[in-house]
């Protein structure tokens, strides 16, 4: 049980960092708009890049996946990671940031697929959801501690000193899975070093189950990313956030994500992951239509919305990740993941970049947010239609 948790927090660790350097763009929108002279469109561009080449190698990682030891290639694709986020510090046109976040999507979207599917793997299922709920709170960790500081660390330093910080913590995180990660092989017994990589496709193309986990994880990331990319300018621009107060947004709701995160785990161990599921889901509808509609208002106010918003998104995403994972047989996991990974990549570019082109900014304002969350809530639903027809693998 030690070495499970040390194993949880290790991976949370890996997660923090993965997820505070794709989460730390977001809220820099400001900064890097007026430096960089941005359009809407160009910084949807920006978020989308990383998530588009995240998506592209999340794919191709599909046909080597289970081929190899998970602790071996966690370590080489979070090296890769660590190389790709010092390449954003040392960007100095938008071109090259361009380049160096679309560098580190390559690396970043093998790595979530290559967490979840050592905890498939390491963590048996009457504990999987609490021990997704334990790895998902790296979001809340990054939200509460990484944003907040990386935009302090911008604020008084420039922009670049997020990232050159999260380059620190990735070497020194690299070291922590090279000592502490136990090898994870076991799956390699189940499979000939021959097979074609294309069989991952005709597995999942013969199983209309796995086909629709895929869809319905496109579903929940692509109705999350709509709006989350220009939630940051739009409390500056339209609600009356300073740049100072804006880390309380991310501080606020992720405090209150690491409470609800595990427990959103147990809930869905003890009553069934759908259930919790669809309650969250539901829940999830109301807040979103607020944020995208808010006019000028008191901070405080704003802050319990957007801390809603953070609390019933992740609690969503906790027995959907679940949920994921169990519609595929263990011995093709590793691929089948790394394709969900793609996926969620795909819906989180595509969102990003259709964010992007809706949204306008004119003298200061933004405006057809509102769109916005319309469509996160038409898409929301349909994940909830997709989440009842969804079964587990035997």
């Amino acid at each position: 049980m030690k070495n499970e948790k040390l194993l949880l927090y290790l991976l949370a660790l890996v997660q923090f960092t993965n997820i505070m350097d794709f989460m730390i763009m977001m809220p820099l929108n400001p900064l890097l708009s007026k430096l960089f002279a941005l359009s809407p469109k160009q910084f949807g561009v920006l978020v989308s890049s990383y998530t588009l080449t995240a998506a592209i190698s999340g794919f191709s990682s599909a046909f080597f996946a289970d081929k190899f030891d998970r602790k071996t290639l966690l370590l080489v694709v979070y090296m890769g990671f660590t190389l790709g986020t010092c390449a954003c510090a040392a960007a100095k046109t938008y071109e090259m940031l361009l380049l160096a976040r679309s560098l580190t999507g390559i690396f970043g979207g093998v790595l979530g697929a290559t967490v979840m599917a050592i905890i498939s793997d390491a963590i048996p299922a009457e504990r999987r959801g609490a021990a997704m709920g334990t790895v998902m709170a790296a979001f809340a960790a990054a939200s509460v501690f990484g944003v907040p500081f990386g935009l302090y660390l911008a604020t008084k330093l420039g922009w670049q000193a997020p990232f050159v910080f999260l380059g620190a913590g990735g070497v020194l995180t690299t070291c922590a899975i090279f000592f502490f990660v136990p090898s994870f092989a076991t799956h390699l017994k189940h499979q000939k070093s021959t097979t074609s990589p294309f069989v991952v496709l005709s597995n999942i193309a013969a199983d209309f189950n796995q086909i629709k986990a895929l869809a319905f994880s496109f579903t929940v990331f692509f109705g999350m990313f709509t709006i989350i990319p220009f939630l940051s300018d739009y409390m500056v621009s339209n609600v009356g956030f300073s740049q100072e107060e804006l880390p309380l947004i991310y501080f606020c709701g992720g405090a209150c994500v690491i409470f609800s995160s595990p427990l959103v785990g147990k809930l869905a161990d003890k009553y069934g992951r759908l259930p919790i599921f669809l309650i969250f889901a539901t829940l999830t509808l109301l807040p979103i239509w607020v944020i995208t509609n808010l006019p000028p208002m008191p901070i405080y106010f704003a802050l319990c919305i957007t801390s809603a918003f953070f609390v019933l998104s992740n609690g969503r995403a906790v027995p959907a990740v679940t949920m994921i994972s169990e519609a595929v047989p263990a011995n093709n996991r590793g691929g089948f993941m790394s394709i969900n990974s793609s996926m969620q990549n795909a819906a989180s570019a595509s969102a990003a970049y259709v964010a992007g082109v809706i949204v306008n900014k004119q003298n200061g304002v933004i405006f057809n947010y509102d769109k916005v969350g319309y469509l996160s809530i038409t898409v929301a639903v349909l994940a909830l239609f997709l989440a009842t027809r969804l079964k587990k693998a035997n």
